[in-house]
């Protein structure tokens, strides 16, 4: 008997094998370079509601929105009508119309008709509201920018600057540019 063709047989597989693979490559690399993945969401979610604890199993903070829709090519999310609430002590409440919330979610650009709410304490009583067009939120460092111009009312004082720097964990802002307000005294 003749064995050479189950000789053979091992390398022709190879060679198919190997031809198989110099054309998946060819079909995933357009000239030389790779193809952009689309961007089209894997999934969306509609009224949802995200909770973050730290180490110590506490409650740091909650993301609520009326839809998210996520992008895997750059593993971002878009969330419509975001709530993000600090459990901080006191509770600090961020509103937009919208939300782009980037990789692992460490940072968050809220865009239009920003609002944040910094609830009063027992010794100052009075909520603290800053109202802006745009806002980067670091969630887990309670920081948060804008380069926008910024408003932040107490009662009845007003003050005004052309962009803002805030840290939830003091609780001090500071606005940039020109400032300009009115205080009330008590």
């Amino acid at each position: 008997m003749n064995s050479r063709p189950f000789t053979l047989a091992p390398l022709l597989i190879m060679a198919l094998l190997a031809g198989l693979t110099y054309w998946l490559n060819q079909f995933i690399l357009a000239d030389g370079k790779p193809r952009a993945m689309r961007h089209d969401p894997d999934y969306i979610i509609s009224n949802f509601n995200v909770r973050r604890f730290d180490s110590n199993g506490q409650l740091q903070h909650s993301l609520i929105a009326d839809k998210m829709t996520h992008y895997p090519d750059d593993d971002t999310s878009i969330v419509v009508n975001p709530h993000l609430i600090n459990h901080r002590q006191p509770q600090t409440d961020i509103f937009a119309q919208q939300a782009l919330v980037g990789k692992e979610s460490k940072e968050v650009d809220f865009i239009n008709d920003v609002r944040v709410v910094r609830q009063g304490t027992a010794a100052k009583p009075i909520a603290t509201v800053m109202e802006t067009r745009l806002l980067k939120v670091f969630p887990d460092d309670e920081t948060a920018y804008t380069l926008t111009p910024a408003t932040i009312t107490q009662g009845k004082s007003v003050v005004q600057g052309s962009h803002l720097e805030v840290n939830n964990k003091t609780g001090i802002s500071v606005l940039h540019g020109r400032v300009t307000g009115t205080l009330y005294r008590n």
